[in-house]
């Protein structure tokens, strides 16, 4: 079944606001997983506005499922993650000044700065993956690059669904196909929620693992945080299983 990783940045953005440690990191982690969810996911940028390099260090010991850290590999990335040695690191080509991520990477273009960042992090035992766009072309290069996995990028599949365009799933699972038959495994993540997901995962049954932080912590301010992951789980579960029906 896919796995659910929750991304506590903005856990890390609320207790910034105060300048203190409440609400407390490693504890809003550590009941995340409690709670069901079967990894945490950080992504330090350069300012700290949110997470900051410290807490990858804190939570290193921690987090119990998995511990994915993503961000745009700078030395001070690398380093991090080389220190730290999560389960997994993704790879995210975000600006330092951008929000949030908005693209991923041209694999074709960026291919050979790729390789040497993945074969430094895979010299040190750690799942690598890339951040995608659902657009097949760029999965032969993300191959030769040496990733483990991809994840889809899926902003665009959310402002769709909104809208009720349920064409919007195609590039997805097409990108994902190609993806697989090429021995890469497929994560997903960006703008998915409690009102997308089932669709997205029955739709696309093959993604390995879910990373979602916004919407679940904005949900979690209606619902609960532990009524929420639940949530996520029942819907992620229900989508598989009719995916295996078909």
């Amino acid at each position: 079944m896919t796995k659910l990783s929750v991304n506590i940045n903005k856990i890390a953005t609320i207790r910034n606001a105060r300048g203190g440690d409440f609400p407390n990191l490693i504890q809003v982690a550590k009941d995340i997983q409690k709670f069901g969810a079967q990894g945490i996911t950080v992504h330090p940028r350069p300012d700290e506005r949110h997470i900051r390099y410290q807490d990858a260090r804190d939570l290193k010991g921690i987090v119990c499922t998995e511990f994915n850290i993503e961000g745009n590999p700078n030395a001070k990335f690398i380093e991090l993650v080389k220190q730290v040695k999560p389960e997994q690191v993704t790879l995210v080509p975000d600006a330092q000044d951008a929000i949030t991520s908005n693209a991923g990477w041209n694999t074709i273009e960026h291919e050979s700065f790729l390789k040497e960042v993945i074969s430094e992090f895979k010299s040190y035992g750690i799942r690598t993956s890339i951040f995608l766009d659902p657009d097949p072309r760029y999965i032969k290069s993300a191959v030769r690059s040496g990733a483990d996995r991809i994840e889809l990028y899926t902003e665009a599949y959310a402002r769709d669904f909104a809208d009720k365009n349920l064409d919007s799933i195609k590039p997805y699972l097409l990108t994902t196909k190609e993806a697989i038959e090429n021995g890469l495994g497929v994560n997903a993540g960006h703008d998915l929620s409690l009102e997308n997901i089932e669709h997205f995962i029955e739709k696309v049954p093959d993604i390995l693992e879910v990373s979602i932080g916004h919407a679940l912590i904005v949900e979690a301010l209606y619902l609960g945080i532990e009524n929420t992951i639940q949530s996520y789980l029942r819907r992620i579960e229900n989508a598989c299983r009719k995916a295996s029906q078909r």
